[in-house]
């Protein structure tokens, strides 16, 4: 295959003066992607008219459809080869207008938001809550302790994780299968302790799934703030009651797209290099980190292989997902049509960790092709790009399809890699409103955009 006979030509260039050219090259290459990136980059200003223009953009929403002429009309507008819409159906979950949650006994409003995909609690709601840490605690609480009241999930993120996402991964099963799984003990609703290791007073949504559609209970997020007020007031009165009203509901499936655009390959045009982000986002916040920042990185890199002259050998192709957030339809639907297609992908890269400064990325392939790609530290880790990791999990929700799912997958050689920006601060803003503008460095931003573009172009060139 080209990649071990790319890894045979790296440890051979190790050893000679041509590896000096060549290396010399790249870096100048590179080096000219950073310069273009950061003096004239457009993310930033594209970044703006996504979220102050559009704003929060939920699958099924008119903001939603909005995004997408938004994201087709700029793209057209780059001279490129070419530019379409995959049609695809969403769901529609609206979060509607009364989100309430308060304490009886003090009378206390908490901040709350309703996870989506919850149903509404038809009118106020008041019961007794009784905290668990975590899934696992539930079985231990029993039927005896959590039949008709509010189970409040206090599983906080792990302060020793070094990667945040890492500590989100270990609790966020409260949150998608807390409403189902404290159904099956008579619970009457849930509140969710808020996915982030900040304290604060914002709550922070997020999917939720129902297992049993006979058990389906009212679910929301509860700020970190209020979780531990809940938690101290619960000490001193164990027969503490809150009430919950939410007004949500889901709605039929809509249309949308996925948005598409390509520069063919000067030399092997049937293989396809895909990047991308998703166009969707929740409706609290303007989706500026999660995801318009990988959207943007996305269409950056078009425009800087555009202006930078570069004619890549392989067609690369990005696409605006749509549905990544409650239901993934933008990435199943785009796997299965490529599947259709017959078409061969080299790799696919989804940036959709936010647009802090970069830090590397992570890579699901094999063995030989790790080594490969890691060959490319040396020229990159000048900008930061200094993480190279393994990933069993995939490259990210919308391209995982690819190759992960044994339904669609097109190719199990294929390449996936999830761009990874530092995480520090990703979940101080993840799903919450403050996830803004305003909250984006330009200078982060940029650099992302050009570490993704500097990757592609080493990728294109050598596998």
């Amino acid at each position: 295959m080209k990649y071990k006979i790319f890894t045979l030509l790296m440890v051979l260039m190790a050893s000679s003066s041509y590896s000096k050219y060549i290396q010399n090259v790249d870096s100048v290459q590179i080096r000219k992607i950073f310069d273009m990136a950061l003096e004239k980059g457009e993310a930033y200003e594209n970044l703006r008219t996504l979220c102050k223009g559009i704003g929060h953009r939920l699958s099924g929403t008119a903001a939603a459809d909005s995004a997408v002429n938004w994201g087709y009309k700029l793209l057209s507008s780059m001279n490129l080869d070419t530019v379409y819409k995959i049609p695809v159906m969403v769901p529609h979950w609206n979060r509607g207008d009364v989100e309430e949650a308060s304490v009886q006994s003090t009378g206390k409003r908490l901040k709350i938001t309703a996870l989506g995909g919850s149903v509404g609690t038809k009118g106020a709601l008041i019961s007794e809550i009784v905290f668990s840490n975590g899934l696992d605690e539930l079985k231990s609480l029993g039927v005896e302790k959590i039949k008709g009241k509010i189970v409040v999930f206090n599983d906080a993120f792990d302060p020793k994780k070094i990667n945040t996402f890492e500590a989100y991964s270990a609790c966020v099963g409260q949150r998608y299968s807390g409403a189902s799984e404290a159904a099956k003990y008579g619970a009457v609703a849930v509140l969710v302790r808020s996915m982030t290791n900040k304290i604060d007073s914002h709550p922070h949504t997020g999917s939720m799934g129902y297992s049993d559609p006979n058990l389906k209970i009212p679910a929301a997020a509860i700020s970190t703030e209020d979780t531990e007020y809940l938690f101290r007031k619960y000490g001193e009165n164990p027969g503490l009651k809150v009430s919950l009203k939410l007004t949500c509901e889901t709605l039929k499936d809509k249309p949308s797209f996925n948005v598409v655009a390509e520069i063919k390959g000067s030399k092997s045009p049937q293989t396809i290099i895909t990047v991308g982000g998703h166009l969707d986002s929740w409706d609290i916040g303007e989706g500026a980190h999660d995801d318009g920042a990988g959207i943007v990185h996305s269409i950056e890199l078009l425009r800087l292989i555009k202006a930078g002259g570069y004619k890549p050998a392989h067609t690369i192709r990005v696409v605006l997902f749509m549905n990544e957030e409650n239901g993934n339809k933008g990435g199943e639907t785009y796997a299965s049509w490529v599947k259709e297609r017959g078409e061969h992908h080299l790799m696919a890269l989804e940036s959709d960790a936010g647009g802090h400064t970069p830090r590397g990325f992570s890579i699901s392939s094999s063995d030989d092709q790790l080594a490969s790609i890691s060959a490319f530290r040396s020229l990159l880790e000048p900008y930061g790009c200094h993480v190279f990791r393994k990933s069993n999990w995939g490259g990210g929700v919308d391209i995982n399809p690819l190759k992960l799912n044994e339904k669609i997958s097109i190719n199990k050689d294929m390449i996936l890699m999830g761009f990874i920006p530092d995480s520090q601060r990703y979940f101080d803003y993840h799903h919450a409103a403050t996830d803004v503008f305003e909250n984006v460095h330009q200078r982060e931003l940029e650099l992302g955009a050009a570490s993704i573009a500097a990757m592609i172009y080493l990728m294109d060139k050598y596998f």
